[in-house]
């Protein structure tokens, strides 16, 4: 147990499906990140570190992701999108390391979700501050935090589908017909909008692989047009996904 092999640690920090889990598992997990986080996971099992205190290192990567990335310049573009990498990568191994452990915690959830939040909103603020042009009071700062509270609520109106079923006696498991809006012209107006995925802009790993396109475009350039015009777009992204998201809430069968 004290040096297990990354095939013992991936054969139980993944159990089968996990890469399948509806609305939990990112794209990037399962497209190549899984693949490589058993071999960080093994490492940290072999430290003997727990689960907890590599969720607090994955919030450092995510705040130090939207610091950086205020800076402005190619440079910080880049270097925001390699430490949202090791988020992302983090995030796949602390949870692998309470399974591989058998130390899965409610607080380990929390924490989890928390680090999620913080690394969005950071992400955001941290755009809002670049396309100001610097670290002072304006427009474009007030803007980022704008659609880092757009984010924030949308995560909100999620999770709190499972605080009202809690506090209602009702069970945490949603069913899929129970997740369809009641309307056949909502539904598919949902489809729509789940096929455009364009809620995925004000999500970390996009924005920050987003923000390194524009970036070049700011440099070829010489301005910060490019970066202004996707910080009005996270705006509008994050407005329109709230009240979208929550009307989705409402109109399905999630909270009976």
């Amino acid at each position: 147990m004290s040096k297990p092999s990354v095939a013992e640690v991936r054969a139980g920090g993944q159990p089968e499906g996990i890469k399948e889990r509806r609305n939990e598992e990112h794209w990037a997990g399962r497209l190549y990140m899984r693949d490589v986080s058993p071999y960080v996971s093994t490492v940290f099992v072999r430290m003997g570190v727990p689960p907890n205190p590599i969720t607090y290192l994955m919030m450092a990567f995510g705040v130090l992701a939207g610091v950086v990335l205020a800076f402005g310049g190619l440079w910080s573009a880049v270097l925001a999108a390699v430490l949202v990498q090791v988020y992302l990568l983090l995030d796949c191994s602390d949870g692998e390391v309470a399974r591989f452990t058998g130390r899965t915690s409610v607080a380990g959830i929390y924490l989890d979700r928390i680090g999620h939040y913080l690394a969005e909103i950071a992400l955001l603020i941290g755009l809002g501050i670049r396309a100001q042009g610097g670290f002072e009071a304006g427009g474009w700062v007030i803007a980022g935090m704008a659609a880092a509270l757009g984010a924030a609520l949308i995560k909100v109106e999620t999770d709190n589908v499972v605080v009202a079923r809690a506090k209602a006696g009702l069970g945490e498991h949603v069913s899929e017909a129970a997740m369809q809006p009641r309307s056949a012209g909502l539904g598919l107006a949902r489809k729509a909008a789940s096929a455009l995925r364009f809620h995925r802009l004000i999500q970390a790993v996009e924005l920050s692989l987003v923000v390194v396109v524009i970036a070049i475009v700011d440099a070829v350039r010489g301005d910060l047009l490019a970066t202004q015009v996707l910080t009005a777009a996270c705006v509008a992204v994050a407005a329109l996904q709230t009240v979208l998201h929550l009307v989705s809430v409402l109109a399905s069968r999630r909270l009976h």
